[in-house]
C-alpha cells in the first residue's frame, strides 16, 4: 500500500455507470444503471428524460418529498434491500451542506441514490515527551459495516437538523466518553472529499476533520458499543500502519494522511506530496 493507493481506493467511482437524479432543477444524486429497474416501476414518483431521473414535481415541499421517499424506501426495506443497515436516522439531501433542504432520507438509502453525505472525523492525540501519540479505536466486531477494523478516534455520520460541531460533541460522548468541556476544545482543521463506489452504491462524501489534544491522564472509554477497544499508539506506528496496510477503515486513512501532512510528517519535496494533498479534496468527480 501507499498513501496514493488509499486515495485511489476511496476515489474508485465510475460515473459512466450512473445517471443523475434531480429534485426540481437541483441535482440531488446519482443512480446506478443496475438500480434503475427498482425505481422505474414507480413512474408516479420518478420520471426519466434526457438521460436523467426526476422526482415527481408535484412533491413541491421538503415535507412532501420526505414522506413520499420514506414510504418508497420502507417498501424496499421490507424486500430486504438494506439488511441490517437501516438506522431510522434521516440525512439531509441538498446540493451542498449549507444549501436549502430538498428532503430528508434514511441514512441506509443515501448511497443508493448517490447523495453526498457528511460527517465529523476527529483525531485525538496526546503530546508526550517522546512525541505525539494518537488514540486508535478498533471498531466493534458486531458492527454491520467494517467490523473489527481500525478507525479515527471519534467519527460519525451527519444526521439532519444538527450542526457538525454539535454532532462531534455528541459522538465524542457516545463513542469515547469524552466530556463535553473537553470535546468543545476540538478544532476544525480540514476536510476530506472523495467519490467512492461499491457496486450499485455511490458515496460522494465529505468528512470534516477535527484535531483534539487530549491530556495524558485521559483514557477514552468505549461507551455505546460502536468501539471494541482503544489503544494509544505512537504517531510513527499510526503512520506506518496507514502507509503499509489496510487495517484502518478505508476512508479513515485519508483523515490520518491529512493529519500527517499538517503535522509535518511529509516533506514538500516528496514526489507524491502534491498528488496526495490534491487527492484528499476531490469535491468534483474524475470522469472516465
Amino acid at each position: 500500500m501507499s498513501f496514493l493507493d488509499h486515495i485511489a481506493r476511496c476515489n474508485n467511482a465510475d460515473l459512466s455507470q450512473f445517471e443523475p437524479w434531480y429534485v426540481g432543477d437541483m441535482r440531488a444524486g446519482f443512480l446506478h444503471r443496475d438500480f434503475l429497474p427498482t425505481i422505474a416501476v414507480r413512474p408516479d414518483l420518478f420520471s426519466h428524460r434526457d438521460g436523467a431521473w426526476y422526482l415527481d414535481a408535484a412533491l413541491d415541499s421538503p415535507a412532501k418529498r420526505t414522506a413520499a421517499i420514506r414510504a418508497f424506501l420502507l417498501g424496499l426495506r421490507e424486500r430486504g434491500l438494506f439488511g441490517r443497515l437501516w438506522r431510522e436516522e434521516p440525512y439531509k439531501v441538498s446540493t451542498h451542506f449549507n444549501a436549502p433542504l430538498l428532503l430528508e432520507m434514511e441514512r441506509a438509502a443515501v448511497p443508493w441514490f448517490g447523495v453526498r453525505a457528511y460527517g465529523p472525523h476527529m483525531t485525538g492525540y496526546v503530546k508526550k515527551r517522546d512525541g505525539l501519540h494518537i488514540w486508535v479505536p478498533r471498531r466493534s466486531y458486531d458492527k454491520p459495516t467494517f467490523p473489527g477494523e481500525l478507525d479515527n478516534t471519534v467519527a460519525g455520520g451527519q444526521p439532519a437538523n444538527i450542526g457538525i460541531f454539535e454532532n462531534l460533541i455528541k459522538e465524542c460522548a457516545e463513542e469515547a466518553a469524552v466530556p463535553r468541556a473537553l470535546a468543545e476544545q476540538a478544532k476544525a482543521v480540514s476536510f476530506i472529499a472523495y467519490w467512492n463506489q461499491s457496486g450499485r452504491q455511490l458515496k460522494p462524501d465529505v468528512m470534516t476533520c477535527f484535531d483534539l489534544e487530549l491530556p495524558e491522564n485521559f483514557t477514552p472509554i468505549a461507551h455505546d458499543g460502536e468501539v471494541h477497544s482503544f489503544e494509544l499508539w505512537p504517531l510513527e506506528r499510526v503512520y506506518e500502519t496507514v502507509r503499509d496496510t489496510t487495517e484502518f477503515k478505508y476512508n479513515c486513512n485519508l483523515v490520518l494522511i491529512d493529519f500527517f501532512v499538517r503535522h509535518g510528517l511529509m516533506h514538500a519535496d516528496d514526489p507524491d506530496f502534491f498528488a496526495i494533498v490534491e487527492g484528499l479534496h476531490r469535491l468534483q468527480p474524475t470522469f472516465r
